[in-house]
């Protein structure tokens, strides 16, 4: 049994529920700003800026370059200065930086503005999980995190649908400008947000070291934390090339129409994300009650029940079964959302808790989403798409032997301990 580090309150009270809305909101319109770019790819190529496939799809490579280069600059920087300033800095950049890409004359400078988007992403997305940590107790961690996730889902899908729909009715140009607008306005409301002290939720937990080599080298002795980065980092791959290949492989493989495949891959996403997302970590703060690594198992054991799931929606070619089986694969890989950035938060010492993020993201993405989607396409011009995807299930499995094996040694050596 563990006992919660503070005392539990209702969710959205007070200052802390104010800052919990606040952040999820903004996540929301994070996650709408990487993927509104995806839905004015045909029209960026016809518009005078005439942009071919390969410059289209370094305007993603370079968001998520610059990315994870700045983000353990803004992680250091998180651990040690004002928090609500430097997330407020973050949120005002790149939503300043989506408005200018509506001004943009040539690919040069849309390409510019799109990298600068990553240099304010990186400071918003490192230390916003930190800041709610302190902000809620740890039996309470999962949910937090899950609401706060519940934006990749969301607004990854409503980046599609406001591209699609304002890029219709205005142009390209208005989407970038409507995309960044409300940015602007809550960076201001993030000047606001409470900063509590680094480890006011923890109890009886050591000081992170002062200087940075140091916090990295912590970190990196740290066998729980790397694990658990190390399975998130297979999942990512997972979910990257499954959300890249999908609406194609329905299309080219299963030989659904385009505009179906798109819609109801996306229809999928939106409805197990909200669910599995807020299901996991509902269920991550109830099981912790009976075990510290509740997380850690929560997400191995749904990532591995996924796996052959995921498997059977590459494999088999019948709707009646592939069909259900990636509704159900789906909820069980977001299942895990909320859980695993509660355990990166808690296996790591409050001081050090943004450069953790920052380093978790750099790999992640790194050795995730970055590789997975050249590596499928790699597959499928040797072989075919239907042979490239089922590297998805594999990843999906690698995360859950992972972050099963992280639950199991710290189990073991909570028991050693005690």
């Amino acid at each position: 049994m563990t006992a919660p580090s503070a005392t539990a309150r209702p969710l959205f009270s007070g200052p802390a529920g104010s800052a919990l809305l606040v952040l999820a909101l903004i996540n929301l319109l994070n996650y709408l700003d990487r993927f509104v770019v995806s839905a004015l790819a045909e029209s960026l190529k016809r518009s005078e800026l005439q942009l071919s496939d390969t410059q289209l799809g370094l305007l993603m490579t370079g968001f998520v370059v610059v990315y994870m280069l700045a983000s353990p600059f803004f992680g250091r920087l998180g651990d040690r200065g004002a928090r609500p300033r430097l997330v407020a800095f973050g949120v005002f950049t790149w939503s300043l930086a989506t408005v200018l890409a509506g001004f943009a004359g040539s690919f040069i400078a849309l390409f510019l503005a799109r990298a600068v988007v990553g240099i304010g992403e990186a400071a918003y997305g490192t230390i916003a999980p930190s800041l709610l940590a302190d902000l809620y107790p740890k039996s309470q961690r999962g949910r937090v995190m899950a609401f706060f996730f519940a934006a990749i889902p969301i607004g990854s899908a409503l980046g599609y649908v406001l591209g699609g729909i304002v890029n219709q009715a205005w142009g390209w140009q208005a989407t970038f400008f409507i995309a960044g607008a409300p940015g602007l306005v809550l960076s201001f409301l993030c000047l606001k947000l409470p900063d509590p002290l680094r480890g006011a939720q923890d109890e009886g937990v050591a000081a992170a070291p002062s200087g940075a080599f140091a916090t990295y080298g912590d970190l990196l002795r740290n066998r729980s934390y790397l694990l658990t980065i190390l399975g998130y980092a297979a999942y990512t791959f997972a979910v990257g090339g499954m959300a890249f290949w999908m609406p194609a492989f329905l299309e080219r493989v299963r030989g659904l129409p385009a505009a179906e495949a798109t819609i109801q891959f996306g229809a999928i996403v939106v409805v197990t994300g909200f669910v599995g997302t807020f299901a996991g970590g509902w269920l991550g703060d109830w099981l912790l009650r009976r075990s510290a690594q509740a997380y850690l198992w929560l997400s191995g054991v749904t990532a591995i029940l996924a796996a052959p799931l995921a498997w059977l929606v590459f494999t088999d070619t019948r709707p009646a079964v592939y069909l259900p089986a990636m509704v159900v694969a789906e909820l069980l890989i977001f299942a895990s959302t909320g859980p695993v950035n509660s355990a990166i938060l808690n296996v790591v010492k409050p001081g050090e808790r943004a450069t953790a993020v920052a380093l978790s993201i750099l790999t992640i993405h790194l050795f995730g989403d970055v590789p997975s989607p050249p590596l499928i396409g790699w597959i499928s011009d040797l072989s075919s798409l239907e042979r490239g995807v089922v590297v998805v299930p594999v990843a999906i499995l690698v995360a859950g032997a992972t972050w099963t094996l992280a639950a199991w040694l710290g189990g073991r050596r909570e028991r050693r301990a005690s």
